[in-house]
């Protein structure tokens, strides 16, 4: 079963499209949706990367297997550390455009040292920093470059303010616990959030057992969702 984990501001609504061609050829998948979205009762301020990974952890224990745990973006940094806490639980690890840090490093950290990317400038904070939120004629181009008008309204309709404390805590991993997990990287090579160049650097550093580039923006669950599907079955092998 495919597990699918979104990154900032995001829902689960976002992997509807891909979970559509995944059931195609009959494979199992369940989009979740992290602590702090609409109609959770959580104060943000409370929220943290554990109140993140404790979410995941509770969907991987309802599968009877080991689950493909799939990461975009922040979610990377969600993946990472839940594979730390359950490597029995997890068959592989894919991070889609997404926060593969070492042991020690932030999503902010990873951020402001990407100086290609366009993100950090298009961010504002509430008056408490508590939350943060991405607004403005650059979401479009940033998120959403080669998807239709309508799904990049549609998209931005729903984005929601993020909780600041898990972007900015430092993940906590082990080589023998979450460097256990086989783990895969699919590059998005016209995303302006996390630069090509940038994921390319991660990659380098951290590293990974195989690397698929799409030609796609930030979001291919929304642009090439039938491809990215496919892309997922040939990395779940």
């Amino acid at each position: 079963m495919f597990v699918l984990v979104h990154g900032a501001w995001h829902g689960e609504w976002c992997w509807g499209q891909v979970e559509h061609h995944l059931g195609d050829p009959g494979a199992a998948s369940v989009a979740v949706d992290l602590p702090g979205r609409s109609g959770d009762p959580q104060s943000m301020a409370e929220l943290t990367l554990d109140s993140y990974v404790d979410h995941v952890v509770a969907t991987i224990e309802a599968s009877p297997e080991p689950v493909v745990l799939v990461g975009h973006s922040l979610g990377g940094l969600v993946i990472s550390q839940t594979a730390e806490r359950v490597p029995e639980k997890i068959s592989s690890l894919v991070y889609l455009c997404a926060m593969l840090l070492g042991d020690g490093q932030s999503t902010i950290d990873a951020a402001v040292n990407d100086p290609a990317s366009q993100l950090m400038a298009n961010i504002s904070l509430d008056e408490r920093a508590i939350t943060s939120s991405v607004t403005g004629p650059a979401v479009r181009d940033l998120f959403y470059g080669d998807c239709t008008a309508a799904a990049s309204e549609e998209a931005i309709r729903l984005l929601v303010p993020e909780p600041v404390g898990p972007a900015s805590t430092p993940v906590h991993i082990t080589a023998e616990r979450w460097g256990s997990v086989p783990r895969s990287y699919i590059v998005c090579t016209q995303d302006r959030a996390i630069s090509p160049a940038s994921q390319r650097a991660m990659i380098a550093s951290v590293g990974v057992d195989r690397v698929i580039e799409m030609d796609t923006s930030h979001s291919p669950f929304l642009s090439q969702p039938e491809q990215l599907a496919a892309v997922l079955i040939d990395l779940k092998g």
